[in-house]
């Protein structure tokens, strides 16, 4: 068992009317799953999450959490199980795309955390959730093959669900009405849509991003994560596994980013509706030849992906409202921003129990989740504006502004004092800093007094 385990204990949690209440999450993924985990950590006993694919199934790249988000993981007693397949992210460095090294920073233990940072695939950490919410809640908590397709509310301020399920070629359709909805349901959220339905879809800013893994010799790779770049294309590369077989090889993921209108994709309208499109390497990789930093060559590492997918770099609007009486949102669903600073997960598992323990702490099931909101969308809202202009990736573009042609000293060009505020206004904006993160998790539900 990890050292940082929590041991508090598990209490059933009851409604005014005298039952636990009925919590259904919309949404299978990374904040759905451990929604539910947060929501029986807490005491809550009937709990359902419903999934529109039809199976849990091992998909997508690598992401990384950062310490805040670990320490929530670890609070759940999950840290042992996702460390048997990620890799601890010890240095963070940015680079030029001329190869110059901008900062390099520690990251996790190294940089004072009580916890780690983590690379790892995102398949491992939604395995891991699944497999301890059937074990923790029971087989039949995770539905699959069910959406929301509908939510309306009724007098009591709870919600009426539509939902849909295929078998097959056999369709069906049925109405819920539990105590409490969570929509976690992602970027493009049926949730959200009936909450808000005259939003639209998600804003493009007009970057496409291609992500895929690849598998290295552990030498070819480096220890570390890197970013690099300048003001047009970016590349995030870094291994998320232990050398394993006799090549001691390990998995790397890598994303990287460059403007549509560079003759690398085609019109907006397409890319907006062409959420996850397979795409040859060759598609891409001329842009990042030539591109090296300290050994790491991101061109071979490319080179040796099974498959790269492309997607448009979108997020969403901020919101001035979450919650609609027992009707709440939560991670991309609530507050999808750009894939910078490592926080798309690590903030949606940071809401999960942000929202078990306000429900836990309110007898009326509506004041928790304002609770909740009123916590957590005032950070997010803040954080999503600041993915925006680049949160710490903005270093790059300071460099390249400065000295397009590289340098020889960063230093000269953007002063030490400048590149540690940078990366210090970017940790307390998601509170991830490390003197806010050692204080312990702020959300484990106390024991009743019983006396």
């Amino acid at each position: 068992m990890s050292p940082h385990t929590s041991s508090h204990a598990y209490f059933p949690v009851r409604s005014p009317y005298g039952r636990s209440p009925h919590v259904v999450i919309a949404g299978g993924g990374i904040a759905g799953l451990t929604t539910a985990l947060s929501l029986h950590a807490a005491g809550f006993e009937r709990v359902t999450v419903v999934e529109a694919a039809a199976a849990i199934r091992p998909v997508g790249a690598g992401l990384n959490l950062l310490p805040n988000a670990v320490r929530e993981l670890d609070a759940l007693g999950l840290l042992d199980a996702l460390e048997a397949g990620a890799l601890r992210t010890r240095e963070l460095r940015y680079y030029h795309r001329s190869g110059g090294l901008i900062s390099r920073e520690p990251r996790g233990l190294g940089a004072g955390y009580r916890w780690p940072q983590l690379s790892v695939h995102r398949a491992h950490l939604q395995q891991v959730l699944a497999g301890a919410v059937r074990a923790r809640l029971g087989a039949a908590a995770l539905v699959t093959g069910v959406r929301v397709s509908g939510v309306e509310p009724l007098p009591d301020g709870r919600p009426r669900l539509r939902l849909e399920h295929r078998s097959g070629a056999v369709r069906g359709r049925a109405s819920l009405e539990p105590d409490v909805l969570v929509g976690a349901d992602g970027i493009r959220s049926a949730v959200r849509a009936a909450l808000h339905p005259g939003e639209g879809g998600p804003p493009w800013n007009g970057m496409l991003v291609w992500r895929g893994v690849s598998r290295m010799p552990a030498r070819a790779v480096g220890s570390f994560m890197l970013i690099a770049g300048d003001d047009r294309q970016k590349a995030v590369v870094y291994p998320m596994s232990r050398p394993t077989g006799p090549g001691r090889e390990v998995l790397v993921n890598w994303a990287l980013a460059r403007p549509a209108d560079s003759g690398c994709a085609a019109a907006e309208e397409r890319h907006r509706g062409d959420w996850d499109r397979s795409v040859p390497v060759e598609t891409f990789l001329p842009f990042y030849e030539g591109w090296e930093f300290d050994g790491v060559r991101v061109p071979d590492i490319l080179r040796a992906a099974d498959s790269a997918h492309e997607y448009p770099m979108v997020d969403r609007d901020p919101l001035d409202r979450w919650t609609h009486g027992r009707t709440t949102l939560l991670g991309d669903a609530a507050h999808a921003m750009y894939p910078t600073g490592s926080n798309g997960a690590t903030q949606s598992i940071v809401d999960a129990r942000a929202l078990a323990h306000a429900l836990a702490r309110h007898d009326d099931p509506a004041e928790g989740l304002a609770a909740y909101e009123a916590e957590r969308r005032p950070a997010m809202t803040a954080l999503q504006r600041a993915n925006r202009r680049l949160g710490p990736e903005v270093v790059i573009n300071l460099a390249h502004e400065r000295a397009p042609h590289g340098f020889t000293d960063i230093h000269e060009v953007v002063p030490a004092a400048e590149l540690a505020a940078v990366a210090g206004r970017y940790a307390t904006a998601g509170a991830f800093d490390a003197e806010t993160v050692n204080q312990g998790s702020p959300y484990d539900v106390p024991l009743p007094v019983i006396g």
